[in-house]
């Protein structure tokens, strides 16, 4: 979508989705942003003022499903949405003696879930319309399940499988569907990591290639395109013997 003027993000307290926001913000914007930190979500928020935007937060766990929906509505009543961003999203250290199941459903509930409970509301807000733009954001590890973050790459899989299924699906109702799959962004996230981030992105320079990737439509916006590149070669073309030996060498998140 070219000029949006109504935008919901969550996870608009911090890295991508803070970014994102900032970026947006200007004379003649609404932007509805929602996080779990009240101070850091506060202070997106007055920044977006300060640069002209109307701002409204919501102090939402995007995992509560109707919560999500009851804001989410009371966000449209307020102004139209025109782009909601799926953001909000966890990564979680592994370690090979912890409890598996308790961590990969912490992770899924935010990752999965929480992606869920945005984007179906807006579903329902925009399709009567024919009009709207929805934003899975996903990752690039999410190309492949990753033996140092089963839970995390799978959740990741999962959110852009789905919504490559659903902008084919939602294209005839007048819905523009993307995928983003970043690298490493710089961001509370990634800030625990201590192993290296080739490519690591500055967050504001993510959000613009994001916003350039929304205004083209594009079905899946990638960034870095150094990391990019290497993933989509990786994956397509590396024989899965050789694959599994580089990741078992590949340090954990810990």
């Amino acid at each position: 979508m070219k000029n949006p003027k109504s935008i919901l993000i969550t996870g608009g307290s911090s890295g991508l989705g803070e970014a994102l926001a900032l970026d947006y913000a200007a004379e003649g914007m609404t932007l509805f942003l929602s996080g779990r930190n009240e101070a850091r979500l506060t202070a997106v928020t007055e920044r977006c003022r300060t640069l002209g935007a109307e701002v409204h937060m919501g102090l939402i766990d995007t995992s509560d499903e109707k919560a999500m929906a009851q804001w989410m509505e009371d966000c449209d009543a307020t102004r139209t949405l025109d782009l909601v961003v799926a953001n909000a999203g966890i990564g979680l250290g592994y370690y090979t003696n912890m409890d598996l199941g308790a961590h990969t459903k912490q992770i899924f509930e935010v990752n999965v879930n929480g992606v869920f409970n945005t984007v179906h509301p807006a579903i329902r807000l925009m399709q009567p319309r024919a009009r709207g733009q929805i934003a899975l954001v996903s990752s690039l590890a999410g190309y492949h399940g990753t033996p140092t973050a089963p839970a995390y790459s799978t959740s990741k899989a999962c959110v852009k499988a789905y919504g490559e299924a659903l902008r084919g699906l939602y294209a005839r109702h007048g819905i523009e569907i993307n995928v983003v799959c970043p690298g490493f962004v710089k961001s509370a996230l990634t800030a625990s990591n201590k192993f290296p981030m080739p490519f690591l992105m500055e967050t504001n320079k993510a959000a613009r290639a994001l916003r350039r990737g929304l205004e083209k439509n594009q079905a899946r916006i990638t960034f870095p395109w150094q990391l990019s590149l290497l993933y989509g070669a990786v994956v397509r073309f590396l024989p899965e013997w050789l694959f599994d030996r580089i990741t078992r060498v590949m340090p954990s998140k810990n």
